[in-house]
């Protein structure tokens, strides 16, 4: 298995990765005669396209150090200790930055490029992989120019965002751009199958309903309650028949998302809490006093953890508000008769019924509505009254 394997339907990308991570080899054994290699790369697609699986699997394969390459194989075999600790993210030269926020800032941004300064540890390459290039504030984007423009000599920024749009235009210039398109669905339920051992009926189900996502397609697949979450936001259009249904479904709908954060806050909020005490010299047990001028700390790790509890109930949100989109696009499947198979066939009912009491422009007007719900909520508009206001347009179409 290479590291290749877990970039799904992209062949054009892992031929020009894997064609760089060789090429790459001539800065490594001889100082960079010949070698055409790129300082910093700009991997884009759609969400669920695997931008950050092929970043990965480049950092993956710029730190291989497999024996068989002196026999002439290629980069990245996925078995030798470089490859290992990239894949599961403990080699000392790759660092992996995913920010958990609504956004990444200045500071961060700063501690990130003194990092990406210092030479490599192991000789070869220090790799910088930042997932989440679009919530750079304009001061942190501003902040990562300078170090992109002029890289160390070993260095190099694997950047991902979802278009190219969402990087600074003084960024995007200095980067080679990588654009990776929504694999199949075809493809998807192979890996699902393949590698994480998925019934192959219920990993065909879970791509086709996620049109090619890879990540939500294996967390549907793996993951029960998940499925169950899906299955209550399809049943939403049936539900939106008088004012007072949507307002109950809107409430339901926000009050998951709050529940899946708090969920994810219960998890992690206490022992990063506990953590940090112990870091500063408090005693054991949570009534316990704090050192003399701590309270600081404190209060910006709460702001913290507040803020990563707003982006998880987004993200939740987003969620289900994606899957809302998908059942009227099957409903418009059904309404024009392409004979095209619908997506969400768990609720092939549901979505002839309403395909056969409304028309398309009703359809049309409800994929808009959901837009536009997505577009309050990056806005920040409060998750209820965006929420609400969707629905009631459905009801009207």
């Amino acid at each position: 298995m290479t590291v290749w394997d877990d970039v799904v339907g992209q062949p054009h990308v892992v031929a020009e990765l894997s064609a760089a991570a060789t090429d790459a080899d001539a800065v490594v054994t001889s100082g960079g005669a010949g070698s055409r290699m790129t300082h910093a790369w700009l991997f884009t697609g759609p969400p669920g396209s695997g931008c950050s699986t092929a970043a990965r699997a480049f950092a993956a394969a710029l730190q291989c150090v497999s024996p068989d390459r002196a026999l002439g194989a290629d980069p990245g075999c996925g078995f030798c200790d470089g490859c290992h600790t990239t894949l599961v993210g403990t080699h000392a030269d790759v660092e992996f930055v995913r920010t958990d926020l609504l956004s990444i800032g200045v500071k961060d941004t700063r501690d990130l490029v003194r990092r990406a300064s210092l030479s490599p540890a192991g000789g070869r390459w220090q790799v910088i992989v930042l997932e989440d290039v679009d919530r750079l504030t304009e001061g942190a984007a501003n902040v990562l120019l300078k170090a992109v423009e002029e890289p160390a000599p070993r260095t190099v920024w694997l950047l991902c965002a979802p278009s190219v749009e969402d990087a600074l235009p003084t960024i995007r210039s200095r980067c080679r751009l990588l654009s990776l398109r929504t694999p199949s669905a075809g493809a998807v339920a192979d890996v699902l199958t393949r590698r994480d051992g998925v019934d192959p009926r219920l990993a065909a189900e879970v791509a086709r309903a996620t049109q090619g996502h890879i990540g939500r397609a294996r967390r549907l697949a793996t993951d029960e309650s998940a499925r169950e979450r899906r299955a209550a936001v399809l049943r939403l259009p049936l539900r939106v028949a008088d004012i007072g249904g949507c307002l109950r479904a809107a409430q339901e709908l926000v009050d998951a998302a709050a529940e899946d954060a708090k969920a994810v806050a219960d998890d992690v909020d206490a022992k990063e809490t506990e953590e940090l005490r112990a870091a500063l010299g408090a005693s054991a047990g949570a009534g316990s006093r704090m050192p003399r001028g701590t309270a600081g700390v404190m209060k910006d790790l709460a702001d913290r953890q507040k803020r990563r509890s707003t982006r998880t109930q987004r993200d939740t949100l987003d969620l289900a508000l994606t899957d809302l989109a998908s059942f009227y696009r099957d409903v418009l499947t059904v309404q024009f008769g392409t004979g095209e198979r619908i997506a969400n066939t768990e609720v092939g009912d549901g979505i002839r019924q309403i395909a056969a009491t409304s028309r398309p422009e009703h359809s049309l007007r409800r994929i808009e509505a959901v837009l536009a719900c997505r577009e309050a909520l990056d806005r920040n508009v409060a998750p209820l009254l965006a929420v609400e206001a969707m629905t009631l347009a459905l009801r009207t179409g």
